[in-house]
């Protein structure tokens, strides 16, 4: 089904696979072929895009400059306060800002509709494009009127993937975007690349979502595609059209992979021409012969419709096999909720199991993920075959990803065929994917095509104890299971279904009527209406010469999500509140966290103003004055930071950093980042992105940890910095690393902060 090379290995032709294992120069020769790894590697798709896009004169040192970016309404009100913090004036390349995450409008009284102001208003006068509430998730406008094949978008939000279409996209934290509208770069080093070999086709039932499954699942834990670029192509290519391909595609992100790119043909080609785009259609494919740092061979014949059980799209199973072993399956699910909720809740899925049957109280098929139009078309002729989904327990929620999608859904009459199956059909609106919309019942279990799966993501709370479970599945299997009442079933179980395939005809008449699109033209005369929830970001200082921080949490965990630094659900309407915002970090992990973190910013206050009165930090400075009896507080920082093995896998949402750095943060310790996206974060919000390599630390909750010579560290780029524990009279000494670091990201963790290097820059240049 899913094989994984232990070796790189060149690729012929996109057809013929050499492994690289010492014989491969024989075998290339044997073929005529006389080429190096080094230039074989130039013939990717990734390479040829990313040089096109390249500023630098180095090609292992990349400067980005992205074609398009594009965010939603939790992000690109500080996204955008952060560039006017910076000096923008204009939108310096297509902007566009969506608003499918924050369309409640009801939650939090104003404050969402005061966003979606906002971003009019922004888009008017800096010259953007402003998709209003209800028109589209941000990834399906970009794919339907975005991407281009050869092309490069960066988005804030972590899903940003369009390589189904030729289009290399990545998602990052909001300060990526705030440098592409400074005329900056996204710097980065020349990323690895990875093949993807797809062949054989999928069988009747299996989609896409059951494809995404189990590669996520074959590659996630292993980091296998870490960090890299995933390259797709292959025979099997020609069998998936290209709704199919977008519905992997946009699964990728879930691997921990930087990018993905795929091979274009004619299929990509009818897309575009669906849409009017003709023009942007380009054949995009690698050369004659492509050297990948690994390859990942897809059977496409061999996959089953699959499940990904909770807590994570990476624990794939196949449905037939969850139901053939279900009490150890839901037991291993049972074993590794301890891991994440502790003794807080008291969590079985055992009353799950009726009849020897899995029971599901929710479907849902939505979103960026789950809304396209031929998961929704095939689903439909799936719940044609029986009576309804009942009138029990289990519900059934659909919504497209556009309101093309949707109308021609209710031209075609599938939207018909879903109602009368008892199907709700809502809007476009990522909420039920983030848990803002759809938040099943307490000890629910739900079945959803959408992209993750988190603890608490579909929006519970296990503070208030609450807590229910999300399992991933494709569309058509969760029709399946709608078909039988909520018990669980492959959309292979189902005989004889009649795909119909309706052909899809795109309409951008609501585009054309309700989309604001200045076509790039800024209007300096409009004034920016801002809602009493949105709040400028505060004063941040630079970095001192040595730092004192104490450690305010400690986690364990194998991985910690995004979600877990700052949950995600109806806190999302505080986004343009950083101080407000900030109350909720790390509260579905560590409750006491803000608490804690906000007692050593007191402090921080405090000697800024030339005191130090707090009796613990004063013995601590005692300890340390020991061995270093010139310490002065007054060139010493003292701020907090959270330990993490992993932290920072899923969202790229900024404010899992941003939020820690308002409430006096100036470092993580990590032994590993799970995402650069994360890393990026921390780095643009002016914390240093410590690594230490084991999980044995030499230091625990509340411990104070001294770093001397912090600043001369970071400027003369040291490779490892030595801290030291503050353990009763002692200093005990550990070495950590900061990885690899731009002069760029230097300056800023120099600066405090992507809004200080600014405003640094503005003043030398003034």
């Amino acid at each position: 089904m899913i094989t994984l090379l232990k070796n790189g290995a060149y690729v012929l032709n996109g057809t013929e696979i050499v492994e690289e294992n010492g014989e491969e120069s024989a075998v290339l020769q044997s073929k005529g072929i006389n080429t190096s790894k080094a230039d074989a590697a130039k013939n990717t798709m990734a390479y040829g895009i990313l040089k096109a896009h390249n500023t630098s004169d180095n090609m292992e040192k990349l400067k980005i400059k992205f074609d398009k970016i594009t965010s939603h309404d939790i992000t690109f009100v500080g996204i955008i306060q952060t560039a006017r913090a910076s000096g923008m004036e204009k939108f310096p390349l297509p902007y566009v800002l969506t608003n499918c995450h924050n369309s409640l409008c009801a939650v939090g009284g104003t404050i969402n509709e005061d966003d979606h102001m906002f971003g009019l208003t922004a888009a008017q006068k800096y010259g953007g494009v402003y998709v209003p509430p209800h028109q589209a998730v941000i990834h399906q406008y970009a794919r339907e009127m975005l991407a281009t094949c050869g092309g490069m978008i960066l988005g804030s939000d972590s899903h940003t993937r369009y390589g189904a279409l030729g289009t290399m996209a990545i998602g990052e934290g909001g300060g990526e975007l705030a440098k592409q509208l400074l005329s900056q770069t996204y710097d980065v080093n020349m990323p690895g690349v990875i093949g993807v070999y797809l062949e054989g086709a999928p069988n009747p039932g299996v989609g896409p979502q059951d494809v995404a499954i189990a590669i996520i699942g074959a590659v996630f834990d292993n980091g296998y595609v870490k960090n890299k670029v995933m390259e797709f192509f292959g025979p099997g290519l020609a069998n998936l059209s290209a709704d199919y391909r977008i519905g992997i595609d946009v699964m990728t992100t879930e691997t921990t992979c930087l990018s993905s790119i795929w091979k274009t043909d004619d299929r990509v080609k009818e897309w575009y021409d669906i849409h009017g785009r003709s023009g942007d259609y380009k054949v995009v494919e690698p050369g004659a012969v492509a050297y990948y740092d690994g390859l990942i061979k897809v059977d496409l014949s061999k996959i089953r419709p699959m499940i990904a059980m909770p807590f994570h799209p990476s624990k794939a199973f196949a449905i037939a096999d969850v139901k053939a072993n279900l009490k150890d399956v839901l037991h291993e699910v049972e074993e590794r909720a301890k891991v994440s909720f502790g003794d807080k809740i008291d969590y079985s899925l055992q009353d799950k199991i009726v009849d020897g049957k899995l029971y599901v109280e929710q479907g849902l098929i939505a979103g960026c993920a789950g809304g396209g139009f031929e998961n929704i078309c095939d689903a439909a002729d799936i719940l044609k075959k029986g009576d309804g989904i009942g009138n029990g327990r289990f519900t059934l929620s659909v919504y497209p990803a556009s309101m093309p999608v949707y109308k021609e859904l209710l031209k075609n009459g599938e939207m018909a065929a879903l109602i009368d199956a008892g199907a709700i059909i809502k809007t476009a609106f990522c909420g039920p994917c983030f848990g803002a919309g759809d938040t099943p019942a307490n000890n629910a279990f739900s079945i959803r095509h959408c992209t993750r799966n988190f603890p608490n993501r579909e929006g519970s709370k296990v503070q208030n104890g609450q807590i229910s479970s999300v399992a991933l599945m494709d569309a058509r299997s969760i029709a399946a299971t709608a078909l039988n009442k909520g018990f669980l079933t492959g959309a292979d179980e189902v005989a004889d279904v009649d795909y119909t395939r309706p052909k899809y005809f795109f309409d951008k008449t609501i585009y054309e009527t309700r989309v604001f699109d200045s076509h790039g033209v800024a209007d300096p005369t409009v004034e920016i209406q801002e809602g009493p929830n949105i709040k400028p970001w505060p004063a941040m200082t630079h970095l001192t010469d040595d730092l004192m921080l104490k450690v305010v949490s400690e986690i364990h965990d194998p991985v910690t999500t995004t979600d877990e630094l700052i949950p995600s659900g109806e806190t999302s309407s505080y986004r343009s509140n950083p101080l407000g915002l900030a109350e909720f970090a790390l509260s579905r992990r560590d409750p006491e966290y803000v608490g804690r973190a906000k007692e050593v910013y007191k402090v921080e206050l405090e000697r800024r103003d030339g005191k130090v009165e707090d009796a613990d930090l004063k013995a601590a400075y005692d300890v340390v004055k020991g061995k270093f009896p010139s310490v002065d507080p007054a060139n010493t920082a003292f701020g907090s930071t959270i330990y993490a093995v992993k932290p920072g896998d899923g969202s790229a949402r900024e404010q899992a950093a941003s939020c820690q750095k308002v409430l006096g943060a100036w470092a993580n310790i990590a032994k590993e980042y799970a995402t650069k996206r994360y890393r990026s974060n921390c780095i643009n919000w002016g914390m240093i992105p410590f690594q230490f390599p084991t999980e044995d630390i030499p230091f625990a909750l509340g411990d104070y940890i001294f770093v001397p010579g912090i600043r001369k560290a970071i400027e003369e780029k040291a490779k490892t910095i030595t801290a030291y524990a503050v353990k009763g009279n002692e200093l005990v000494p550990f070495e950590v690393t900061t990885g690899d670091l731009t002069d760029d990201e230097r300056s800023i963790i120099l600066a405090g902060c992507l809004i200080n290097f600014n405003k640094d820059k503005n003043k030398k240049n003034q």
